[in-house]
């Protein structure tokens, strides 16, 4: 039986964000990834894998290379996760400026 590995646990890791970030600019290699870390080719395979076990990332064939390219469904997915709690920190922070506001009235009424 085959277990699918989380969004979150591969996001979790900076290497993968990283990779994340490199490859929502273009499509990139193992090799060309590897340019911009202080490790393997290997070390980036490994991560690739992980981001494309998650669907994060896709890979594509093109001659003897495999680029690798972002998977923008996905991260709409995690998006969607988050859009809760944007609202509610957004919230809290309506909420704290109106007592900033109230404190400084207060002060400035002294």
């Amino acid at each position: 039986m085959e277990t699918r590995r989380d969004i979150f646990q591969a996001i979790a890791d900076p290497t993968r964000r990283a990779i994340l970030v490199l490859i929502a600019m273009q499509a990139m290699t193992p090799n060309a990834l590897a340019e911009h870390f202080h490790t393997s080719r290997q070390a980036v395979s490994k991560h690739l894998k992980v981001l494309a076990e998650c669907e994060l990332v896709k890979p594509e064939l093109s001659g003897r290379e495999i680029y690798y390219q972002l998977e923008i469904g996905k991260m709409k997915e995690i998006d969607t996760w988050l859009e809760p709690f944007r609202k509610i920190w957004a919230d809290r922070f309506n909420q704290l400026d109106d007592v900033l506001a109230t404190l400084k009235k207060q002060q400035n009424e002294k």
